[in-house]
């Protein structure tokens, strides 16, 4: 059993995710063309590399183990969703835009307290998270001073012409 006394560097951070899609060219028009990633890499016609800003890859995208399979199951073990962190409300509000012209469908969209976010699924029907966090400052907290994270419904009309 870990020992309850050793805590993670507080500057740790997540490096990246890799995905495991069933059609590359069709993730990445989700991702690049959809979400604005910028592909950076790819390894032929199996894999490639996207990301925000230049970085080397914020997702890895391959086939190496699901060409063809059929989208995640709803119901199973595996990631929950990845969550996409928009350093401002306002570029959250033009991704949702980029949805609402796509017609892409939403699977919710919530506020609590510290973030706000937009959910989605891909492709493959991996889950999506499209959120910003407020300022620290900002956040609900508890008379004892402990965060205090809720789920409430989210106004989506504040980002159609935000």
């Amino acid at each position: 059993m870990a020992s309850s006394e050793y805590r993670i560097p507080a500057q740790t951070r997540i490096g990246h995710v890799h995905l495991k899609v069933a059609d590359l060219e069709r993730a990445l028009a989700f991702y690049c063309g959809l979400l604005g990633f910028e592909e950076i890499t790819r390894y032929g016609t199996q894999a490639a590399f996207i990301s925000a800003g230049g970085y080397h890859h914020h997702i890895g995208l391959n086939t190496w183990h699901s060409l063809g399979a059929p989208p995640a199951p709803v119901r199973g073990v595996g990631l929950y969703h990845t969550a996409i962190l928009y350093p401002e409300r306002s570029d959250l509000a033009v991704a949702y835009r980029r949805l609402l012209a796509a017609k892409y469908p939403l699977t919710g969209a919530a506020d609590h307290g510290v973030s706000e976010a937009i959910y989605l699924n891909d492709p493959d029907g991996n889950g999506v998270e499209l959120y910003w966090d407020r300022p620290q400052e900002a956040w609900p907290r508890t008379e004892s001073g402990e965060i205090e994270m809720y789920t409430r419904p989210l106004d989506l009309s504040a980002y159609s012409g935000a």
